[in-house]
């Protein structure tokens, strides 16, 4: 469908994205990073599928779901985990991570997304949250921002803690 041939520019992007990751962590003699997805299909994939391409590891933290979520096939099979419940798999995203980065994604990406930078807001995690605004997807969630600073929801100060590729912010 046109979707489908649409959304395949951000399955490319991120593919890209991982690739560069791993080659400039594990790559050389050090392995310094590993890029770790919620192991699921689509964008997750991508990821895993990027350092896949490039011959390197990669983590896959899946989740099972009413739908049975099958982790993909690019995970390094000894780090792809299974996880009941979305808090603790969450957990365990942040207790690894160096930086949080988002791609165009649904509810669960949002909720992710959400969760980090409130945590990031109270000081409880300080790795950078960034989104990649592939083809302006984001872009409605800046004139969110916009309207719940201009609304008094949020501090002027907050509305740039989610790092953008298009647009430099910065972390409080």
């Amino acid at each position: 469908t046109r979707r489908a041939i649409e959304n395949s520019n951000y399955y490319e992007e991120e593919r890209k994205l991982a690739r560069l990751i791993s080659e400039e962590c594990q790559c050389n003699s050090e392995l310094t990073h590993v890029v770790t997805t919620g192991g699921g299909p689509g964008i997750m994939e991508a990821a895993n599928r990027g350092a896949f391409d490039v011959g390197c590891k990669s983590i896959g933290l899946n989740i099972k779901l009413p739908a049975e979520q099958q982790p993909n096939p690019f995970i390094t099979p000894e780090l792809c985990f299974q996880f009941h419940y979305f808090a603790i798999r969450k957990l365990h995203f942040l207790q690894r991570a160096k930086a949080l980065i988002f791609f165009p994604g649904g509810f669960g990406t949002l909720d992710e997304l959400f969760e980090m930078v409130t945590l990031v807001q109270l000081g409880q995690i300080h790795q950078p949250v960034g989104i990649l605004n592939v083809n302006g997807y984001w872009n409605g969630l800046y004139a969110f921002l916009e309207t719940a600073v201009g609304q008094g929801f949020i501090p002027e100060a907050h509305q740039r803690m989610i790092l953008s590729d298009d647009e430099p912010a910065g972390l409080l």
